[in-house]
């Protein structure tokens, strides 16, 4: 695996026609913030950032990803499709009954995730305690990856996750924070202020990185600085924009938990620069297209 622009902001495309078509199938879900993470995480699990073997989810070499705001399922799930970790085709049973793709993760149901997420606040203090883990036990050089919302640094956990993690200088974790200035109820500064994030995380001891968390290049750089640092955790603040790709989804609050309907998937569709019926994603997918095309 190596870092090619072209090759991942092509994979990024194709996410979001993913993420589209299965929220849509599914008639519930939230668009919004999947859509604004998929650069993030295109480059992590295509842009030669994280080790992993998709063969052994749990071999314990691996770098280990926690997704914080777990609403936001569909962006993990259309990365491990792509990754191969199961077949395209699952990717249509989103919300399901017994699917294993539900509307948070679920460790139990996929190998692939490392821990069960969806109360909002939780992530970083479970990524500071995978860290903390791995760097007690001396066996490698495995990062903890643990991508969060902006509105849900106003939980307080979060606060205490922070202190103890620079506190223990755990260098091999690496925050990312989503910042698309938007959450359920409206822009961050309407609902409680979070000021200048990055200040934030430096108060509490971290190094920040800011960058476009829409470009992959400027997020490939960040994630490589990010894993230099030494003795104290990073923060990457990623700025973003809420529904990504989709014009009358962008920043607009309203999609933060709500599917499109099938002429409105089409539309966004539309919009995207690759040709979704004929990509490679969609001829393995083919079961998303029913009931949306």
């Amino acid at each position: 695996m190596s870092f090619d622009r072209a090759a991942i902001e092509q994979k990024a495309m194709r996410m979001r026609a993913d993420i589209l078509k299965m929220i849509t199938l599914a008639k519930s879900g939230h668009p919004g913030g999947s859509l604004s993470s998929v650069e993030i995480m295109a480059t992590l699990f295509f842009g030669d950032v994280m080790s992993y073997r998709i063969d052994e989810p749990k071999w314990h070499g691996r770098d280990r990803f926690v997704l914080s705001k777990g609403h936001v399922a569909p962006v993990l799930y259309t990365s491990l499709a792509h990754a191969g970790c199961f077949d395209m085709t699952e990717l249509a049973t989103l919300r399901k009954m017994k699917s294993r793709l539900q509307g948070h993760p679920d460790h139990l149901a996929l190998p692939h995730i490392e821990v069960s997420t969806g109360s909002l606040g939780q992530g970083l203090s479970i990524a500071a305690g995978i860290a903390y883990g791995l760097r007690t036990e001396e066996k490698g050089n495995q990062k903890v990856y643990v991508l969060l919302g902006d509105g849900e640094l106003q939980e307080g956990q979060v606060w205490e996750a922070a202190m103890f993690a620079a506190h223990a200088k755990l260098d091999n974790l690496i925050a990312i924070i989503d910042h698309n200035d938007l959450q359920i109820d409206g822009h961050l500064d309407e609902v409680v202020s979070l000021g200048n994030i990055a200040d934030k995380f430096k108060a509490f001891g971290f190094e920040v990185i800011e960058c476009d968390g829409h470009d992959v290049n400027a997020l490939k750089q960040a994630f490589d600085d990010a894993a230099n640092i030494k003795d104290c955790p990073c923060a990457i603040v990623a700025h973003t924009t809420k529904g990504k790709g989709v014009k009358f989804m962008e920043n607009e609050a309203g999609w933060h938990g709500k599917a499109p309907s099938d002429e409105l998937c089409d539309l966004a569709l539309n919009e995207l620069d690759i040709v979704t019926c004929n990509s490679d994603s969609a001829s393995k997918s083919a079961s998303l297209d029913e009931g949306v095309r």
